[in-house]
């Protein structure tokens, strides 16, 4: 009897993929984000560091809605206990089950049962995992969770297009993530004494790369008395780090090359176009140049750019795809695109 190795995927199940993929994700970096912030939360200015994580994932008009006072606890309900909040934990969470729920033939019994209790275990959180040591626990086990979700996922998902729709969706979210947690350093407000500032910036400088799970890795690349510029680099362009940037768009180009030669897909040409692009743009200057001109304005250009790259992987393969991205002038929507796409 012969098998069909490479049996039809239907546009709804790469559609269910691709977001299952990035919800997954957005998980971990959500999770990433908070922990990294309360680290740099500063006694008696507590309210305007959490707020500083609203301003990055461009929920300032969400944030306002549920909350009259933008307090430290207020952010850390909106992101990790408002089911309602499309950005929230909560939500990404169900809406991952979701997507699972509808890909039951395609995907392992190990995946979905992972999904299943990961998301049964989150529901149990309550208010009073949110605070010191508790939240700092929680993070950790939201983190691992998804870690858990990836590597079965790599034991025990069949290598078809399916896969490969998976892993665009875990890219585009990974390289979103980490221009978001690189620009938590751009909100920072830093001592004005010249050593001390040093110091601090050092410090945070640290931080972010623990977040990024990549503290290890950059020592052992980083000089002696590494700078601000090196870690930039490193989250930036450095493609041995599984984190960065770059190393994402070159392995998002992989996925859509694989997609074009083995299985046919014409629809590839727009988003490889983009790709070269962010490609361009993040290997055009130096990071010294990039920093001089300014970084927070450089992260918002790559975050349009991956809302236009995952828009147009949408338009050529899934349903009926109505992306909710941002005008070129506009803020980064990387974020709030999602909304509708569960279906």
């Amino acid at each position: 009897m012969s098998v069909a190795r490479d049996p039809p995927l239907l546009a709804r199940d790469a559609e269910s993929l691709f977001w299952m993929a990035r919800y997954m994700e957005r998980v971990e970096n959500q999770a990433r984000l908070i922990d990294v912030t309360q680290t740099f939360e500063a006694p008696g200015r507590d309210a305007e560091s959490w707020f500083a994580l609203v301003r990055i994932n461009a929920d300032e008009a969400a944030f306002a809605a549920r909350a009259a006072v933008p307090s430290a606890e207020a952010v850390k309900r909106f992101y990790l206990l408002d089911a309602a909040n499309p950005t929230s934990i909560p939500a990404s969470l169900e809406a991952a089950r979701t997507n699972a729920r509808t890909l039951r033939p395609l995907i392992s019994t190990e995946m979905w049962m992972q999904v299943n209790v990961f998301h049964r275990d989150m529901q149990a959180i309550g208010p009073e995992a949110l605070h010191g040591d508790r939240l700092s626990r929680l993070c950790r086990l939201l983190k691992e969770g998804v870690q858990t979700h990836t590597g079965i996922t790599e034991g025990t998902f069949f290598r078809d297009q399916g896969w490969l729709f998976y892993q665009l969706g875990r890219l585009v979210e990974r390289a979103d993530q980490t221009t978001r947690l690189l620009d938590i350093r751009y909100h920072l407000l830093v001592p004005a004494a010249s050593e001390e500032r040093r110091v601090a910036e050092l410090t945070q400088w640290g931080a972010v790369l623990r977040g990024a799970a990549g503290y290890h890795a950059f020592r052992r690349v980083a000089p002696p008395g590494f700078t601000p510029t090196d870690v930039v680099a490193f989250l930036l362009v450095d493609t041995a780090f599984p984190r960065s940037v770059l190393l994402c768009v070159e392995q998002m180009e992989w996925l859509l090359g694989r997609l074009r030669g083995r299985y046919g897909l014409r629809g590839t040409m727009t988003a490889l176009e983009r790709i070269e692009e962010l490609r361009a743009g993040l290997l055009g200057r130096s990071v010294e140049r990039i920093i001089a001109d300014g970084l927070h304005g450089f992260l918002d250009a790559v975050q349009r750019d991956l809302t236009l790259l995952a828009a147009e992987i949408g338009t050529a393969f899934f349903r009926d795809w109505r992306p909710l991205a941002a005008p070129a002038d506009g803020p980064p929507s990387g974020q709030a695109q999602t909304q509708g796409a569960t279906r």
